[in-house]
Order: structure tokens, then C-alpha cells, then sequence
């Protein structure tokens, strides 16, 4: 009997150790990922002064140190929170849902956030301005913009969860709702775009190109100050969450309320979405993918697939920011055109070798 125990006490330590490497090699990859983030794009910087800058700027060129510190750092910690924070919501999502489909995209709060975007644009004159020759253009107002877009996406997030609580938060019902609620956004949007002029078409174009680029300190500290609350409420449930993957009854059985951690977790989940579409725009696939991808490395146990949808969303947008930067450099694409065409064809192999 004793022999047995130990047994198992051995292959449950060697489990935990095994997922904890996992989780570790994340975070170096993590690391590196910043390192290079900061070094490379239209000015490639060394590895060595990229180090300095952040620790002592005064010993590199004030070029080097201004590109690293107010361009390009905003830049890669605005990728890795939002993609933390958008397969946070997405793994969550999808245990509360028991449905792999649910993320912030497939339910329609991102819709809802371009339709709120193409409304402030309309109807509240926010406008664009147009640089020249080079191309650029900026949102004459855009705390406005991004204003809207919150409000539209918190609204949408609030009738999902109020469907859901009427219909005893049937997992269905809440999937059915957001994909409604998304193609009425997208016709919303479209009807917007049929009737707007240049300008305002050129805005709301411009707003839907989810991008990290043009993230400031001020709305990466939007975006920091409601994302680790929320992860650190995702990973004090993860218990709940895990007795809620076995099953509604079992769930009840072990005491744990399942209506209102539905109902508590779809609206930290919904917030979180709502203020990093908000900020950034339209980004999808990450908080579908990531999930899937975690699971696939560390399992279903909550304790660990959490921590690794976070640290594998931060590392997916965070590479896919960077390539959208090398690929035709010196012109930058927009991050949600790289996580589109990465994201489809990744989560199709997922569906693929899960078949299988």
C-alpha cells in the first residue's frame, strides 16, 4: 500500500515538474522575443545597446535610446499584454462555454467594438488626418474612437451574459448570441461604410486594422491595469474552472455555483476584451488559437493551461508584431492582417491532428 502511494506521489511530481518546464521554456522564449522585439525593424539596433537602453540609457546614442524607449518598447509590452490578456479571455471562455469555439472574436464583441469605432466616426466627427505623400493617418480624436468602441463591445459583452442568464446560461445559447450579435455588428459597420465619404471611410478602414503600433503609454496602461486583475481572477478560480470542465453536475457536486461563475467570468473575460480591442482594434485568432495550442503542450488541467494560453497568446502576437514589422520592412503592416493569416490555417491543423 505504501509502495503504491509513493508510486504515486512520484508520477504526480513528475507530472507537475513536467508542465512546469513547459511553462518555464515559455517564458525564455518570451524573453528573447522581447530582446529581438526591441532590436530589430526599420533601424536595427544590437542586442547589446538594446540591454543598455533599458538599463542605462545614458551610455548609447540618444537616437538608439528614443527609438528603443518611446517607439518600439510601448510597442512590444502593448503586444504582449494584449495577446495575454486576449488568450486569457479565450481559454476561459471556452472552459465557462464548454464549447472550443468560444473566444472573444467568434462571439462578436470585437464586431461590436468596430461598429462602435465606425459610429464615433460618423456621427461624433472624429475624422482622419492625412499625412501627405506618406500615407499616414491618424484619428483626429482618438480617445473618442476608442471611447465608443468600449462602450459598444461592454454592450454587447452585457446582452450575451443577459441571454445567457435567461436561458439558465446555456453554452449554446451564448455562441448563437455572439455570432448574431457579430454578423448584426458587421452589417452595421458595412451600412456605416456604404453611406460615409472618403474620409470617414478611410477612418473606419483604418480603426479595423487591428495594430500595436500605435498604442501610447497612456492606453498601454489602460490595457495593463485591467489585464492582471483579470488573469489573477482567472487563476484563483482555476479550481472551479477545472471541476466546471467535467460537467455542470459534477461541478454542482463538488459546490461549486456554476451560474455565477458563468455569468463573474464571462464579464471579467468581456471587460478585458473590450478595453484591448478598445485600444488596439480588431485582432483576431489569438484568443481562439492560443487556448488550443496550450492545451495541446500542457493539457487540460487548469492549474497549468491557464498560465500557458497566457504566456502562448503574449508570444504569439508578440512574433506576429514583429514579422508584420521585418516582412516588408521599412513599411509596417498592421499585426491583425499577420494573425489572420497565421491564426486560420494554424487552428485548422489544431482541428485536424484533435480528429485524429
Amino acid at each position: 500500500m505504501n509502495s503504491g502511494n509513493e508510486h504515486l506521489q512520484r508520477s504526480y511530481g513528475s507530472y507537475q515538474r513536467s508542465k512546469r518546464i513547459v511553462l518555464l521554456a515559455e517564458v525564455l522564449v518570451l524573453l528573447i522575443l522581447v530582446l529581438v522585439s526591441l532590436s530589430l525593424g526599420a533601424v536595427r539596433i544590437p542586442i547589446s545597446a538594446t540591454v543598455r537602453a533599458l538599463f542605462a540609457p545614458d551610455t548609447i546614442s540618444f537616437q538608439y535610446a528614443a527609438i528603443i524607449r518611446e517607439i518600439r518598447l510601448p510597442q512590444t509590452l502593448s503586444a504582449l499584454a494584449a495577446g495575454a490578456g486576449l488568450a486569457a479571455a479565450g481559454s476561459v471562455m471556452q472552459v465557462i462555454l464548454q464549447n472550443p469555439l468560444g473566444s472573444p472574436y467568434t462571439l462578436g464583441v470585437s464586431h461590436a467594438a468596430a461598429f462602435g469605432a465606425a459610429c464615433s466616426v460618423m456621427f461624433l466627427g472624429t475624422g482622419v488626418a492625412v499625412g501627405g505623400d506618406s500615407g499616414i493617418i491618424e484619428l483626429l480624436y482618438p480617445y473618442k474612437t476608442m471611447l465608443c468602441a468600449l462602450l459598444f463591445a461592454l454592450m454587447a459583452s452585457a446582452l450575451i451574459v443577459l441571454l445567457s442568464h435567461i436561458k439558465r446560461t446555456s453554452s449554446e445559447v451564448m455562441i448563437l448570441a455572439g455570432v448574431t450579435i457579430g454578423a448584426l455588428c458587421t452589417a452595421g459597420t458595412m451600412f456605416l461604410q456604404y453611406f460615409a465619404d472618403d474620409i470617414q471611410l478611410a477612418a473606419m478602414v483604418f480603426w479595423t486594422f487591428g495594430d500595436v503600433g500605435r498604442v501610447n503609454w497612456q492606453e498601454l496602461t489602460m490595457i495593463t491595469v485591467v489585464t492582471v486583475p483579470s488573469i489573477l481572477y482567472f487563476h484563483m478560480h482555476r479550481w472551479s474552472y477545472n471541476a466546471l470542465s467535467m460537467g455542470d453536475e459534477t461541478a454542482r457536486g463538488l459546490g461549486v455555483p456554476t451560474e455565477r461563475l458563468r455569468l463573474t467570468g464571462m464579464g471579467a473575460a468581456s471587460l478585458l476584451t473590450s478595453v484591448i480591442i478598445a485600444c488596439v482594434g480588431v485582432i483576431g485568432f489569438v484568443g481562439l488559437v492560443a487556448p488550443h495550442i496550450a492545451r495541446k503542450v500542457v493539457g487540460e488541467d487548469q492549474r497549468f493551461s491557464l498560465a500557458a494560453s497566457v504566456l502562448t497568446g503574449g508570444i504569439l502576437l508578440l512574433a506576429s508584431d514583429l514579422a508584420a514589422r521585418l516582412i516588408l520592412a521599412p513599411r509596417v503592416l498592421p499585426v491583425a492582417i499577420l494573425t489572420a493569416f497565421l491564426g486560420a490555417p494554424v487552428f485548422i491543423l489544431l482541428l485536424i491532428r484533435g480528429y485524429r
